[in-house]
C-alpha cells in the first residue's frame, strides 16, 4: 500500500501543481473565464486514465501460467523504464518547471486560447495518469488489489489537498527539493521492479537464473510473510533470489545513481576563487 501511496502522491501532486500554476497565471492575466476549459481538460484526462488503468488490469487477467509470468515481467520492466525516465526528467526540469508552465500558459492565452489551454491541461494530467496506471499495475503484482487501490486513493486525495493548500495560500514548495526527496525512494522502488521483472522472466525460462538461489533467508524473513510482502512492494525483496535477479538489481542501482550524481555535478554552480 505504501508503494502505491507514494506513486500516487508523486504523480497526483505533480499534476495538481501544474494545474495550479496554469490557474494562477489565468488569475494574473484576469482570464479566469478560461478556468472551465482547464477543468474540462483535467476531467477528460482523468477519465481516460482511469479507463486505461482498468484495461491494463483486465489484460493482465487474461494470461495464465508462462504467459502470465512474461506479462508481469514486461509490465514491471516497462514500469521501471518509465519511472527511470520520469526521475531523470524531473532531475533536469524540477527547478524550472514552474517557469516553463507559466510560459506555456501565457502563450496559450495569446494564441488559440481555449483549444491550447485545454490541450495543456489535458496532456499534463493524462501523462501523469497513464504513468500512474502503469506503475499501479506493477505495484498490484507485488501486493493485494485492495492495498494497491487503497494506497492509490489515499495518495491522490493527499495530493489534491496539498495542491489546493499550495494554490490558495502563500505557502511555497521547492519543487526541486520535493522531487529530489521522492526521487531517492523511487530509485529504490524502480530497482525493485527491475529485480522482480527479471525474477518473472526466470520463472518463465526467458532469462536464465545461472544460479537459482544465491541465498535463502526465507527461514528468517519469508517473502510471503506480511513484512516480506511490504518489502517486496517497496524494494523488490525476495528471500531466495537468483544470480541474474540480484545482478540486474545492483546494476540498475549503480548505473542510475551514477547518472544522477553526474547530472547533479553538472547542475552545481562552479565556484571561482580569486587571489
Amino acid at each position: 500500500m505504501l508503494a502505491s501511496f507514494l506513486l500516487s502522491l508523486r504523480e497526483g501532486l505533480e499534476a495538481a501543481l501544474i494545474i495550479g500554476i496554469v490557474l494562477g497565471v489565468l488569475v494574473k492575466l484576469k482570464r479566469t473565464d478560461l478556468n472551465a476549459v482547464v477543468w474540462r481538460g483535467v476531467g477528460l484526462a482523468a477519465l481516460l486514465s482511469l479507463l486505461a488503468a482498468i484495461a491494463l488490469n483486465l489484460l493482465g487477467m487474461e494470461f495464465e501460467g508462462k504467459g502470465e509470468e512474461i506479462f508481469e515481467g514486461i509490465a514491471m520492466l516497462l514500469a521501471a523504464g518509465v519511472l527511470t525516465w520520469m526521475i531523470l526528467w524531473m532531475q533536469n526540469h524540477g527547478g524550472t518547471l514552474k517557469n516553463e508552465i507559466e510560459e506555456q500558459t501565457n502563450q496559450a492565452t495569446l494564441g488559440k486560447g481555449q483549444k491550447a489551454l485545454f490541450a495543456l491541461a489535458f496532456l499534463a494530467v493524462f501523462r501523469e495518469g497513464i504513468e500512474l496506471a502503469l506503475f499501479l499495475l506493477a505495484a498490484r503484482l507485488t501486493s493485494s488489489p485492495l492495498q494497491t487501490i487503497t494506497g492509490a486513493l489515499l495518495g491522490l486525495i493527499s495530493a489534491g489537498i496539498l495542491g489546493w493548500i499550495l494554490f490558495t495560500s502563500t505557502m511555497k514548495l521547492s519543487l526541486r527539493n520535493f522531487f529530489g526527496a521522492t526521487n531517492i525512494l523511487l530509485v529504490i522502488f524502480a530497482a525493485g521492479l527491475v529485480g522482480l521483472g527479471v525474477h518473472e522472466f526466470n520463472e518463465a525460462g526467458v532469462i536464465p537464473s545461472v544460479i537459482e538461489h544465491i541465498w535463502d533467508v526465507n527461514g528468517v524473513l519469508s517473502d510471503k510473510s506480511e513484512m516480506g510482502l511490504i518489502l517486496k512492494a517497496l524494494v523488490g525483496y525476495n528471500g531466495n533470489p537468483s544470480l541474474t535477479e540480484v545482478g540486474a538489481y545492483i546494476s540498475y542501482l549503480a548505473v542510475l545513481i551514477a547518472i544522477l550524481l553526474t547530472q547533479r555535478r553538472k547542475q552545481s554552480p562552479v565556484k571561482v576563487t580569486t587571489r
